[in-house]
């Protein structure tokens, strides 16, 4: 929907979040994925979510490994999801009302407004997705591509003192 942003209200029959034109991501939409690893501490961490937090984490936990087939899931912080490639992506963290997606390169272009906390943190910025948010996957894998090619650059820090 035009001008309606990155994230949207839509909920589906019995309130159920749906996508613009994919069924709910699952467990199995990962494996289907040539390469991709699953680390079991993630699997651990996600459980433990709502179901509605669930299934918004295990898309993006998708869209990280869409963006590059490289990318490795790893425990930080003793149970925070964290999704890696040469440097931090993101990291995963569920809150009681909304998860909170941790995007690690403050440089890295937003055109779409995706990130909507943390615009002037020094190191990372956040996606906050609430319950009945649609999520603007093509966005999303273009921000994780852009992190991973700074970080494949050396890092957003040295990439910016190039600027």
């Amino acid at each position: 929907m035009p001008g309606c942003g990155a994230l949207s209200r839509q909920d589906g029959p019995a309130g159920r979040q749906v996508g613009p034109s994919q069924d709910p991501p699952g467990p199995a939409s990962i494996r289907e994925m040539p390469g991709t690893q699953k680390h079991p501490g993630v699997d651990a961490y996600l459980a433990t979510l709502p179901l509605w937090q669930r299934e918004m984490a295990e898309a993006v936990r998708r869209l990280a490994h869409q963006a590059d087939p490289d990318v490795e899931e790893t425990i930080k912080r003793r149970t925070l999801p964290y999704f890696v490639l040469e440097g931090n992506i993101c990291a995963l963290l569920g809150a009681k009302d909304h998860l909170n997606v941790f995007i690690y390169d403050p440089i890295a272009p937003d055109p779409t407004g995706l990130i909507n906390q943390g615009q002037g943190n020094a190191t990372a910025r956040g996606i906050q997705i609430r319950r009945g948010d649609e999520l603007d996957e093509a966005a999303l894998v273009a921000l994780f591509r852009a992190v991973i090619a700074n970080n494949r650059a050396g890092g957003w820090r040295k990439v910016q003192a190039q600027l």
